[in-house]
């Protein structure tokens, strides 16, 4: 038979309460408990593994295992979790393009959600780091959209549409698509590319990010810790040991690993 999602554990491991009927209510509900209980994270590729995309291992790893994960993982559990309330959705591929100059051409190693709810399309995506979604923004439309955290808009050039964020009053590219559809082989691809090619960033640096109450923001980016705060005010602070790095993802993601755990990023002040 194949693989039915838990609602109940899954609910329980997001600490969500509400409606099950599938409306934007609770979309935008389910999308902002989603992105402040399970941590995006690329650990397991650290530890030299590439991660399980199939939806029984998803629910094992990120529910009942209390792990967290990057992008295939995350929105490939909340695509299974959607599609069995009811939702209409649909995997989108893109390029992630934080940090990134736009004559700059990333792989297309990016998943997002479209969901239809009555005659609008929306974007959700609880997978994309530091900037996860805490509430779907409206998929046709190019005008600022209120989230509990920063705003956010869809721009278009050309076939190009870009999802963009607002911070300290500068409208930033976080990804590029064309609507096109991503299916399971083309994310089995695109896993295997960013969890074990030398070029994936995945590969280069430990990333570990968390939405958290009134606006802010945790993320842990090889040895340095920081909060931001809805204002935009981050706070910093470097982790001296790998003691202390396990300290962290225990205290402030609820990742456990056990005494002596190393992950091996190039470079790391902590040997692996």
């Amino acid at each position: 038979m194949p693989f039915q999602i838990d609602l109940t554990r899954y609910f329980a491991r997001i600490h969500y309460r509400g409606s099950r009927e599938p409306t934007l209510s609770t979309l935008h509900a389910l999308t902002a408990a989603h992105a402040q209980s399970i941590p995006f994270e690329n650990l397991d590729v650290l530890l030299g593994s590439t991660p399980n995309l199939e939806p029984e291992a998803l629910f094992r790893k990120l529910v009942l295992e209390e792990r967290g994960g990057y992008c295939f993982e995350q929105n490939g559990l909340f695509l299974a979790v959607l599609a069995t309330l009811g939702f209409r959705v649909a995997p989108l591929s893109a390029r992630v393009r934080w940090q990134r100059r736009r004559d700059e051409i990333p792989p297309r190693t990016h998943m997002f959600l479209r969901v239809e709810c009555g005659d609008e399309s929306w974007l959700t995506d609880v997978g994309v780091g530091g900037l996860s979604l805490t509430a779907a923004i409206r998929l046709d439309s190019d005008a600022a959209q209120n989230t509990p955290h920063e705003p956010r808009r869809i721009t278009r050039e050309g076939a190009r549409l870009f999802h963009q964020v607002l911070l300290n009053g500068e409208w930033l590219d976080v990804c590029e698509f064309t609507l096109e559809e991503m299916p399971a082989i083309d994310r089995t691809l695109a896993n295997w590319f960013t969890s074990a090619h030398p070029d994936s960033h995945f590969k280069n640096r430990l990333l570990v990010a968390r939405a958290a109450p009134e606006g802010r923001r945790l993320t842990l980016l090889n040895d340095e810790f920081s909060v931001r705060a809805a204002d935009g005010h981050s706070e910093k602070r470097t982790i001296s040991s790998a003691e202390e790095l396990l300290v962290v993802l225990r205290q402030e993601f609820g990742l456990c690993f056990p005494p002596g755990t190393r992950f091996g990023v190039p470079g790391s002040p902590w040997p692996s």
